[in-house]
């Protein structure tokens, strides 16, 4: 079982990460790619929703929210692509599989694979290692980062997107399926940094008819020289406190860096933001990770 120890706990505490190297084998990440690969080649996206992410994330988040078909994805698999995949005609110019940025939000919920990895005894031991006493899940996705053009995710924290109150109650749970390494956009951290509180929010605001969503506050100019860059190997699991800033380059790798992750909120005594762009629905309330 993935019980964490009072090291580990510590340590996640000060850093606000924590990688568990060797938490699923080859084989169960095999399987989970094999299973995203039968989910992509049954892929039909109709022209209109093709939504692509510009570089950086803020052009992610403003290319997503800049359609009815990311802000209501919350309760369904739908596909979102790298930038320059598509011509004026919102035709493929590059394989349909290799054009894939993520896949989200509700594999979780609806898929038997990621939900059978997602509520897995291991991950149920390591929410009740972490204290955790009523945690659900809000959110889950597949990310590619494809060979060559992967983007980069400018530094950020989650819980500008996801946010609760009281702070602290967000949980990210990202596991690598493919080795992730600084050629091809592993993960980089702040450690620390999780304790100075949310910079900048991400709001609903109908009012923009250009995204329906706008930000209150700005993030202050992080120092690249404070990031770690976090490299880890094929079935490695890191754990993120909603606050912590981090980022990933752009993957200029032959190589893509395939990871599945989740995010788990803490619902006792929690109020999630009725602002954030994520709400749970009367078809896919939040579910809970164990009872």
């Amino acid at each position: 079982m993935a019980c964490l120890s009072p090291s580990q706990l510590q340590k996640f505490q000060e850093d606000g990460f924590l990688v568990l190297e060797g938490f699923l084998s080859a084989d169960e990440c095999v399987t989970m790619q094999e299973r995203i690969g039968k989910i992509v080649a049954k892929m039909d996206v109709p022209l209109h929703c093709r939504t692509v992410f510009p570089p950086g994330l803020e052009g992610q988040f403003q290319g997503q929210g800049s359609t009815e078909y990311f802000l209501s994805s919350g309760d369904k698999i739908r596909f979102f692509f790298e930038k320059d995949v598509f011509d004026t005609e919102g035709n493929f110019l590059v394989p349909p599989e290799k054009s894939i940025n993520k896949i989200g939000h509700a594999l979780h919920a609806l898929d038997p694979v990621f939900k059978s990895v997602t509520y897995s005894p291991k991950i149920q031991a390591l929410g009740r290692s972490l204290g955790l006493q009523m945690p659900v899940v809000v959110q889950s996705m597949y990310i590619f980062k494809q060979p060559h053009f992967g983007g980069e995710v400018t530094p950020h924290q989650d819980a500008t997107y996801l946010y609760t109150e009281p702070l602290g109650r967000l949980l990210g749970v990202w596991i690598a399926l493919e080795d992730a390494s600084l050629e091809n956009g592993c993960l980089w951290f702040i450690p620390g940094s999780h304790t100075s509180g949310v910079s900048r929010r991400m709001v609903l605001d109908p009012a923009s008819s250009a995204t329906g969503t706008s930000f209150l506050g700005s993030d202050p100019a992080w120092e690249n020289s404070l990031f770690v860059p976090t490299p880890v190997q094929r079935g490695a699991l890191i754990l993120l406190h909603g606050q912590v800033v981090h980022k990933s380059e752009q993957n200029l790798s032959d190589r893509s860096r395939h990871a599945y992750t989740f995010h788990l909120m803490e619902a006792s005594g929690t109020i999630w933001s009725p602002e954030n762009w994520l709400q749970p629905t009367a078809e896919l309330p939040f579910p809970p990770l164990y009872t």
